[in-house]
């Protein structure tokens, strides 16, 4: 007798499972895709059910609707697991300044960059911060994210900041895109404590810090288990170890899992630092030292490379991604959206730079968005594999072959997204 099922997607060229054991991929690991020839995948509510070649799975299940992939490749959606979706306006004028030789420190430095967006993310109600980025994520969803990590940080103020996480609640239930929330106070020294980095500093770990883990315990987060993090920027300009350490520990001991931006510009000994308190991710590594990858190898924590900020930036220089991978580190990749530094919301676009410019093979790009980027926001094991018990979110490319995605630059090669079960970009058949 057939058992039933509420979806069947069949038919696919492939489908590229990224199945493998628990944990982070690390080294070789992160070339195996368990890809299936002519395969399928039944769903039932909004979670994997099954998944095998086509001719099995249709023997065995009867579908309440199914989706013919017509030779199609089909895969994970994809997990963008560090982005700054959530300010007001944009920065346009400062790319124009860049492309006439500027630099971003020197656009901070004269009050610009994250200064900016601060002025005008202060100015934003929560109804149009939602409003405002809404659009980003149905674009981000239309190129495959079906996850998204998303920072505070352009607040650097109590009620900003808190009205930041506002919105990302919001939003959170106002479309398909799962996202994850981060709490950053620590992205920049506002101006009203210019001098005065550890003053801030004290008002982030006395107040901003406890009032967010009190607005996560009441969320729709803590609820379905979705970790809140806090993260620190720690980089010259910005906060030193000392008070990278400061938020982070404050923020551990108030039950926040933990994220770092280091060596993005500068190493600090940040990363160390973030390792030593058990981050879950560390982001950027831009300028690490290649002596601080064993120690990164054998940690838990997984090493968030961002390439379209070098890409943007117009610069030569890229995170050692293959040394990185060849040493045992885990290793996620993800766009780092935002207005300045990384104006992109596309993680196929980031996947084909990393391929080019970081000697990384298409296999480990995707493990880098998928099952790697999952672990980078706490959700491992949940999404980023097309495995029996995992939630139901896959991606139909307009391709018989994954590496598509990686292949062409600037296109779209996604043609039906499925989050939860439910087909959200595209029409069932």
């Amino acid at each position: 007798m057939m058992e039933p099922c509420d979806l069947l997607i069949h038919s696919a060229a492939q489908v590229v499972t990224c199945a493998g054991p628990p944990g982070p991929r690390r080294g070789a690991a992160m070339r195996e895709l368990g890809i299936i020839s002519d395969g399928a995948v039944a769903i039932r509510g909004t979670t994997i059910i099954a998944v095998g070649p086509s001719a099995e799975l249709r023997r065995r299940f009867h579908p309440a609707r199914e989706i013919n992939a017509r030779g199609r490749a089909v895969c994970p959606g994809l997990v963008d697991c560090h982005t700054h979706i959530v300010y007001a306006g944009d920065r346009v004028a400062e790319f124009e300044q860049r492309c006439a030789g500027a630099t971003y420190q020197e656009i901070m430095a004269a009050g610009g960059g994250i200064l900016r967006t601060m002025r005008l993310t202060r100015a934003a109600t929560t109804a149009e911060l939602v409003e405002a980025t809404l659009p980003r994520l149905q674009q981000m969803l239309r190129l495959g994210t079906t996850t998204a990590e998303v920072k505070t940080g352009y607040g650097l103020a109590r009620d900003a900041e808190l009205r930041q996480l506002a919105a990302i609640g919001l939003l959170a239930a106002a479309q398909p895109v799962e996202l994850v929330p981060t709490f950053l106070p620590a992205h920049a020294v506002p101006p009203e404590f210019a001098g005065r980095a550890d003053a801030y500093i004290d008002l982030v770990i006395e107040e901003m810090l406890p009032l967010a883990r009190d607005w996560y315990r009441v969320s729709s987060f803590a609820a379905r288990s979705i970790p809140l993090f806090a993260d620190v920027f720690c980089e010259r300009g910005a906060f030193d170890v000392a008070q990278s350490r400061r938020v982070l520990a404050a923020a551990q001991a108030l039950g926040f899992s933990l994220k770092a931006h280091v060596d993005e510009f500068a190493e600090l000994g940040g990363l160390a630092m973030a390792l030593e308190l058990g981050a879950t991710s560390v982001d950027h590594l831009d300028v690490t030292n290649p002596v601080m990858f064993p120690a990164l190898a054998v940690s838990a924590t997984v090493a968030v490379l961002l390439p379209l900020v070098s890409l943007n930036l117009g610069l030569s220089h890229f995170a050692a991604a293959r040394q990185m991978i060849d040493a045992g580190v885990a290793v996620a990749l993800s766009t780092d959206a935002n207005p300045g530094s990384a104006p992109s919301l596309s993680l196929p676009l980031t996947m084909a730079i990393a391929c080019r410019y970081m000697r990384m093979l298409p296999a480990e790009a995707l493990l880098a968005t998928t099952v790697n980027a999952a672990h980078a926001i706490g959700l491992g094991g949940r999404v980023g594999a097309i495995m029996p018990g995992m939630q139901a979110d896959l991606l139909v490319l307009t391709e018989a072959d994954y590496r598509w995605l990686m292949y062409e630059l600037g296109g779209s090669p996604v043609e039906r997204v499925i989050k939860r079960g439910q087909v959200v970009v595209g029409e069932s058949e």
